[in-house]
Formats: structure tokens, sequence, C-alpha cells
């Protein structure tokens, strides 16, 4: 088990790569769909992809608006949190990864859930990688970065 910036475990079934920045091949144009119940939250994540030099940033308040929108309009990628009425996080990814249309989105799941449990139950849905609440922009770059090398 691996310990990530934060001091979460990790488990070795997420491919986890620390590298200087962003690679170069990963498209800064791709549209990003941000989804928390959090509008401060979605602020940070939001705010953090763009110091990133994102700039396709949407927003969606819970699990069904995101399916919704995914439903509607084409994201390259998918930051979600864990806990959310409506639909859970968890939910949404295996929503996700059950559509034909949408399953090979890369999904990113940012929670404050750090059990091993749900990190496994994560992985098993198909997750492109975690991260554990409260993060730093590096992290989420690492994160990033291993889920598109």
């Amino acid at each position: 088990m691996s310990v990530d910036k934060a001091g979460a475990p990790l488990f070795h079934m997420i491919a986890e790569r620390h590298m200087a920045g962003l690679p170069n091949t990963i498209n800064k144009d791709m549209r990003i769909l941000v989804v928390d119940d959090f509008a401060t939250m979605r602020r940070i994540v939001k705010n953090a992809l763009t110091s990133l030099g994102f700039v396709k940033i949407d927003e969606a308040e819970d699990g069904q608006a995101a399916l919704n929108k995914l439903r509607a309009t084409k994201y390259d990628f998918v930051i979600s949190d864990w806990n959310m009425p409506n639909l859970m996080g968890i939910d949404l990814l295996k929503s996700v990864r059950a559509d034909d249309s949408l399953k090979a989105i890369p999904f990113l799941m940012v929670t404050a859930e750090s059990q091993q449990e749900n990190v496994l139950e994560a992985v098993k849905a198909g997750v492109s990688n975690y991260i554990i609440k409260p993060f730093t922009t590096d992290t989420l770059e690492s994160k990033i970065a291993a889920i598109f090398q």
C-alpha cells in the first residue's frame, strides 16, 4: 500500500505516477464535467483545473444532473464527488460504465471516502483514479497525468 501526498491510503490497483507537470499530450481543450453537491468544492476543483490550463469545464450539482449532462453533451473527463443527493458518485460511475456511449470516459473520484472498501468498490466499478479530500493542485495534476499518460 502506498500513501499519497495527503497521507491517504491508496491501493496498487490504481496506477499512480508523480510527474512534474502535465504531459504535453494532454488536451487542455478537453471538456471536463465537475460533479459535487457543494458549490464551493466545485469552484475549488474548477480553479485548480483552470490553473493547470484547462478551459472547458462544466459543473453538475449531483450525480443525476451529471448523468443528464453526460447523455446530452460529449465530455472527455469526469471528476466526481462520492457523497451526493439524488445519485451518489459511485452510482454515477456505475451508470457511466454501463452505458456503451459513455463507458470510455475517464472518471476521477474526488472524495472524503477513504475506507478501503470504498476504494475497492470504486476500482471494481471502473474508476480511473481516486483522490482523497483535502487535496492539492499538485495531487490533482499527478492523478490527471496518471490517467492520461
